[in-house]
């Protein structure tokens, strides 16, 4: 149950039908019955008539253990709604949990499903939840996506509580962020609810359904931007409030009062951010600025983006550390080991304190004591000329010639990570892929990386010639300098993978020929490379090197990428 709580599928969530948009039947362009979204207007006209349709629809009888194309093992349904069926799955092939949605061949919204899929996987940005496969087979059609069973759903992690203004700045700048890249490509969600949205255990937020939760529900919009927007707007909202900004209470938050309309997050809630409470109204008002700052409404998620950019940076709450108790001296310590606690320590009898011995005085104890004297005496000398042979024959040792050894001793390698000072994408024969998310290799966030391009049918850059040298990342340390190790973290694994260092003189090195030092072997990598060199190198330029790429879970697609770089001292 804390796996399905966590991980659920995108669509299992039936709460909030009516608080961002309201719906609409309507025939789509591939002959499919449709939800339409506009505004909060409502039409409800030929909603019922698409529902039956979806309902007749129904699939074949499945159940736990049931495989689709001799691969994926059905283990738990998680969601059974107008004719589809969503499941908790395994990948036998790679040995891991996924989810499934699945529909029959001849569901009215089976084009538009596979459809959502298939863009939704070639957009490849980590920060949505990834389609791995979308197949119509055996008069099924079913898509495959990432199953998370360490996230957690928003709407778990507000049931506790609202977020704290740094958490709360972290979710509307990931999740409009995001937003905007997927629109920037054509592709939209129209259903962004705490449901959809699940925050890892690093804090970083991942957004579930792009594309296909729509489709599934058969929902389109004339404005999708704008509706996009003011989901967000709701996110922002809930998580400051925890209340939902419309009078229908919804995925498990209470709404507003009825008949007071959209009131400021801050008016309804003591310590809320005062810009972020700002920001959430321009979001959802669609008519007009904020009555207190005037600033204009956001009406697209790259404009919600620049908006929260442009705010002063909300810094994380520092560590509360308790007070520890003061020190409490024990029973012992105070004389009253054994004894009853109620007695006055006052009440006791002071013991007289027995004198000790006097030393020794007789004729024995002064010779035992010149003994021990003479032994103290012979081995402070024996220890002295030892010490003298030592560091003359230490002294005669270093002045021999071929001695070159520093007196310190060999140099210390810390382990420390160098500084970078850029990342340059290596593609020596052609154009690069996308030299502009070069820099995401040394940001220090795992969230971001440099993704290589999609190849149909070669793993090994689509065997063009152009590629023969493969990809990868070089980063420039500044200077040469001494190198001990190298940490990589794989945007994908399965990448046939090798690190080389150009020599310490070389200028700006753009062929494989100029990275003379290999740090490690070409071989498979999986989601980590970790290397550590015996003798360090000193270079200045290191380049992570990619020859043979992973399927990306399309049919015949392939693509890689590298997430993080460090170069330690």
């Amino acid at each position: 149950m804390a796996e399905r709580s966590t991980a659920a599928v995108d669509v299992a969530d039936t709460s909030g039908e009516e608080p961002l948009t309201a719906k609409a039947g309507k025939a789509t362009d591939d002959g499919a019955k449709a939800e339409k979204v506009s505004g909060r207007e409502q039409h409800a006209a030929g909603t019922d008539e698409e529902h039956a349709e979806a309902i007749e629809a129904q699939p074949p009888e499945l159940h736990s253990g049931h495989k689709l194309a001799r691969r994926y093992r059905l283990e738990e349904c998680v969601t059974r709604l107008d004719g589809f069926s969503s499941w908790r799955a395994v990948d036998e092939k790679l040995r891991r949990a996924v989810g499934v949605h699945i529909l029959p061949a001849d569901h009215p919204r089976g084009r538009p499903v596979l459809s959502a899929a298939r863009s939704s996987a070639l957009l490849g940005d980590p920060r949505f939840v990834q389609v791995l496969d979308a197949v119509e087979e055996n008069d099924l059609v079913y898509v495959v996506h990432e199953w998370l069973p360490d996230a957690t759903e928003l709407t778990t992690v507000l049931a506790n509580g609202p977020l704290e203004p740094h958490d709360a700045y972290q979710l509307v700048s990931q999740v409009s962020q995001a937003m905007a890249a997927a629109h920037r490509e054509g592709l939209s969600h129209l259903r962004i609810t705490p449901g959809s949205v699940l925050r890892t255990e690093s804090g970083q937020y991942r957004i579930r359904g792009l594309a296909v939760m729509a489709a599934l529900r058969g929902i389109t919009c004339e404005s999708p931007q704008r509706a996009d927007t003011e989901a967000i707007g709701a996110l922002l909202y809930a998580a400051l409030t925890q209340r939902w900004p419309y009078e229908n209470d919804a995925h498990g938050l209470t709404g507003l009062p009825k008949g007071v309309g959209l009131i400021a997050p801050d008016q309804v809630r003591a310590g809320v951010h005062r810009g972020l409470s700002e920001l959430a109204m321009r979001a959802l008002i669609n008519d007009g600025a904020t009555a207190s700052r005037q600033e204009p409404p956001c009406t697209t998620p790259e404009e919600l983006a620049k908006a929260v950019a442009a705010m002063p940076r909300i810094r994380p709450p520092e560590t509360a550390f308790s007070t520890p108790p003061p020190y409490q001296r024990t029973g012992y310590q105070q004389g009253s080991y054994r004894q009853s606690p109620g007695a006055a320590p006052a009440s006791r009898a002071t013991q007289p304190v027995p004198t000790p011995p006097p030393p020794l005085q007789s004729r024995t104890g002064r010779a035992l004591k010149w003994s021990v004297s003479a032994l103290l005496i012979a081995a402070l000398g024996l220890g002295s000329w030892q010490l003298a042979d030592t560091l003359l024959k230490r002294e005669k040792d270093q002045d021999a010639p071929g001695n070159s050894q520093p007196a310190g001793g060999p140099k210390k390698h810390t382990g420390k990570a160098l500084s970078l000072k850029g990342a340059t994408e290596f593609s020596p024969l052609s154009g690069p892929f996308s030299e502009e998310d070069a820099h995401n290799v040394t940001d220090g966030s795992p969230s971001t990386a440099w993704v290589t391009g999609q190849f149909k049918g070669w793993p090994n850059f689509g065997n063009l010639p152009t590629r023969a040298d493969g990809s990868g990342i070089i980063v420039d340390l500044g200077s040469a300098k001494d190198i001990s190790g190298v940490q990589v973290t794989m945007y994908r694994p399965g990448q046939t993978v090798e690190i080389r260092a150009a020599a310490p003189s070389a200028a700006d090195p753009t062929t494989l020929g100029d990275f003379s030092q290999r740090i490690s072997k070409l071989g498979e990598a999986g989601d980590k490379l970790d290397v550590k060199l015996d003798q360090p190198v000193k270079s200045r330029y290191v380049l992570v090197h990619i020859t043979k790429l992973p399927s990306d879970g399309t049919s015949g697609g392939f693509r890689g990428g590298i997430s993080e770089i460090k170069v330690l001292s």
